[in-house]
């Protein structure tokens, strides 16, 4: 990824991350934009997001981002100009579910282990 996606992508995460914080759905719960990822062409933009909370906060959440991507590409489009205004699809980040499971996995590790006395 070349420098200037690398600065359209930040800048994208930045004011993506400013809108969805100001919706008002009550579906949506905490959420964290973790990262953005447009399209050479900026056309479509995957991203990504955590939320906090058990899976029936995360579905929830998913429709209300799905419901509330177009005014989001709206608020995107009055503070950031670019050629095109990407298409926005919201993705949950798989690095923060993959990092809990190490987590976890290193936790049971350490309770597994046998106490050795010097």
């Amino acid at each position: 990824m070349n420098e200037r996606m690398r600065r359209v992508n930040g800048v994208l995460r930045e004011t993506i991350a400013e809108e969805v914080r100001d919706l008002k759905d009550p579906r949506i719960g905490f959420v964290t934009i973790t990262g953005v990822e447009a399209a050479p062409d900026l056309r479509n933009a995957v991203v990504y997001y955590s939320v906090l909370g058990d899976e029936d906060v995360a579905a929830e959440t998913a429709k209300g981002l799905e419901h509330a991507a177009p005014h989001v590409q709206e608020g995107i489009g009055a503070k950031v100009r670019l050629k095109y205004m990407p298409k926005l699809r919201f993705v949950v980040d798989p690095s923060i579910a993959h990092g809990a499971r190490i987590d976890e996995l290193l936790a049971k590790g350490r309770d597994d282990e046998p106490v050795t006395g010097s």
